[in-house]
């Protein structure tokens, strides 16, 4: 029979780290092994002991760590060639590390055999046999990674199912199917699992990486054909085109496969942890991930939020809160009344769907749109709208007016310098800043004069600025769209301008987005 629990063995601090980009400090893989315990991973491969002085710290520190639930794993390599065993620098630091589990990579694609390690086939199958005895008598479990297996299997099935047959005689408690380059498909999978789950009676996993894009795929068609265990990573990191990601493996697991593992009661952590993952490896969170992703649940087209509004089934396979995500609606040129109505109220504001404010905000905003702002990532610009139009908006300052000047000096030094007037509850104020271009000169000025009037500024930070040319073909004299994200602490939003002067639409984004801040009173 089938199993129905699946254990999920994360690779993210080994695998994951080999991505370009990431490097990881002892720390931030700390942290992560300790989020991993949230979701209640099986198992934690930490790293590569005695290849790298970050590792060995790892493993040192990790054992003050009161992990819950997850079992942190050592990972290494069979012995060397011609080396006495005991006197195996590699096996001695997998030993020293004092894990729980120990995963071994061996080679079992005779191709490999012969061109990467330079020996014979049977050589490697006694590597395999010693390496796995002498850790048994250690008293650890042994986790074998069968390299480049399913390669291996279509080259030379007697000789793959021999390094298989020598690991399962020599004491090994699991036997993990790798699909090292990524190029098997789903159905070369199925066939070759099925058959190999016939003829070994010992727990299979699977390891996949994503070269093809169907590592999930892969995964989950192993899950079907019987494995008790899948390897994989979060957010699917991992050298070349990176490995299965469990951020997309697990929750299909769970909600549509008559299967279970111990990460399905930690699924409302998903999306956040996630998020955790990409910002502690410096990178951008993918906004297309299923699941996880903030695109995973948006809803854009007039049609599909009014059908939602009916039943969200309509068009969302999920429900998000299950994965710890939310539903959006935002509004485009695609929106139709339905959105402007959803979204009002997610503001707060009532707006019945067939009401002449509700037409007119959608009317701005297309006509806005065909002139190039995009209020699908600037929901702060887009809020500030349907207040204008509501009449629930006062302005805070009212511009003078202001002049930004940018002169380069004879070091060839760049110097930009803004000057300001606005009036405040009838007060001016007439104030002066510089800035390392003349957006940031401007941003200094606007908060310079402002903060007299309203202190809580001090705490605005301008967190990323992006500018899009619109039209290209115009050149120099092309429009721009100047997104600007800005945030108090945890709080962040954005907000948008469009001008064929990039100061006057770094200027609209940024009134929007003081305005926006002393509207919510965050502070």
């Amino acid at each position: 029979m089938k199993p129905k629990n699946i254990s999920i063995y994360d690779t993210t601090l080994r695998d994951g780290s080999q991505t370009v980009g990431i490097s990881f400090s002892v720390q931030d893989k700390i942290n992560i092994a300790k989020a991993l315990d949230q979701l209640k991973i099986d198992y934690i491969e930490g790293g590569w002991p005695g290849s790298n002085p970050k590792d060995d710290e790892f493993f040192k520190k990790i054992k003050n760590e009161k992990l819950k639930h997850s079992k942190i794993v050592a990972f290494g390599s069979t012995k060397r060639p011609k080396v006495n065993i005991k006197d195996d620098p590699f096996i001695k630091a997998l030993l020293k590390s004092k894990t729980e589990a120990v995963t071994i990579v061996a080679k079992t694609w005779d191709f490999h055999v012969t061109k990467a390690l330079g020996i014979s086939l049977d050589e490697n199958l006694n590597l395999i046999h010693e390496t796995i005895t002498y850790l048994k008598k250690k008293k650890v479990e042994v986790l074998i990674d069968a390299e480049h297996f399913f390669d291996g299997y279509k080259s030379n099935v007697k000789y793959s199912r021999q390094c298989l047959y020598t690991a399962y005689d020599s004491g090994a408690d699991m036997i993990v199917l790798c699909d090292t380059n990524g190029g098997t498909l789903p159905h070369e999978t199925k066939s070759i699992i099925e058959k190999i789950l016939t003829e070994i009676d010992l727990p299979i996993g699977v390891h996949f990486h994503n070269d093809s894009g169907v590592a999930v795929a892969n995964s989950l068609i192993s899950v079907l054909a019987g494995v008790k265990s899948v390897q994989g990573t979060i957010n699917g990191y991992g050298e070349r085109c990176g490995n299965c990601d469990l951020m997309t493996l697990i929750p299909n697991i769970s909600t549509k496969l008559n299967y279970t593992c111990q990460a399905s009661s930690a699924l409302k952590h998903f999306t956040r942890i996630s998020k955790f993952v990409s910002e502690t490896a410096n990178f951008t969170h993918d906004a297309r991930a299923p699941f996880v992703g903030d695109n995973a649940f948006v809803h854009k087209g007039g049609i599909h939020v009014s059908a939602l509004q009916k039943d969200p089934r309509t068009y969302e396979h999920l429900n998000p809160t299950l994965v710890g995500n939310q539903r959006r609606i935002i509004v485009s040129e695609l929106s139709g009344k339905s959105n402007i109505e959803f979204k009002s109220k997610e503001m707060g504001f009532n707006l019945d769907n067939n009401s002449k404010v509700n037409k007119k905000i959608l009317s701005i905003v297309k006509s806005l749109e065909d002139q190039g702002y995009q209020f699908e990532a600037a929901e702060g610009s887009l809020e500030l709208i349907i207040r204008k139009n509501t009449g629930q908006y006062l302005p805070f300052f009212k511009l003078k007016g202001f002049r930004v000047i940018t002169e380069m000096d004879e070091s060839q030094k760049i110097n930009c310098e803004a000057t300001i007037k606005v009036e405040v509850n009838e007060q001016i104020e007439h104030t002066a800043a510089n800035g390392n271009g003349p957006v940031e000169a401007l941003d200094n000025a606007l908060r310079k004069a402002l903060t007299k009037f309203y202190p809580q500024i001090k705490e605005l930070h301008l967190s990323d600025y992006k500018v899009r040319v619109l039209n290209e073909k115009e050149g120099t004299g092309s429009s721009v769209r100047v997104l600007i994200d800005q945030k108090v602490q945890t709080e962040r939003w954005a907000t948008i301008g469009v001008s064929s002067n990039i100061i006057e639409a770094s200027w609209q984004a940024l009134v929007d987005g003081i305005e926006y801040m002393l509207l919510k009173k965050i502070k």
